[in-house]
């Protein structure tokens, strides 16, 4: 898994992931920031060729749009949601562990059409 973080996560997320070895960008830094205002279909696309997994709290307008692109037939590289309510957006300890969790459970290299509501287990 190659984790696009949306703009609403935190940098230090970002940074956090890759002192662990895990090939993550966030959205401010990718492709030189040209995609910061992109469409949301537009963003998954490019996430999709770049194989990049998007990861983002916007559980608002991202299930409907993928739930669109299942039906119609349309792949993308995979999305992880965070519940804002569930998982703070400024907890970078509480989402870099969820993540991680994510990542030991979940270890598949392929993504394409996966959808993960991200959860934190203190156990």
């Amino acid at each position: 898994m190659w984790p696009l973080l949306d703009s609403h996560l935190p940098r230090a997320l970002a940074e956090q992931l890759v002192s662990r070895s895990v090939d993550t960008v966030h959205l401010a830094d990718w492709m030189g920031g040209d995609m910061r205002s992109a469409a949301d279909e537009q963003l998954l696309e490019a996430a999709r060729l770049d194989g990049r997994v998007l990861v983002s709290a916007d559980c608002r307008t991202l299930p409907p749009m993928l739930k669109e692109w299942a039906e119609s037939g349309r792949s993308h590289g995979g999305v992880i949601l965070i519940d804002g309510r569930r998982l703070h957006l400024s907890d970078v300890g509480a989402l870099l562990r969820a993540l991680c969790q994510l990542s030991a459970r979940l270890p598949s290299d392929d993504w394409t059409d996966r959808v993960v509501y991200l959860t934190f287990r203190s156990d």
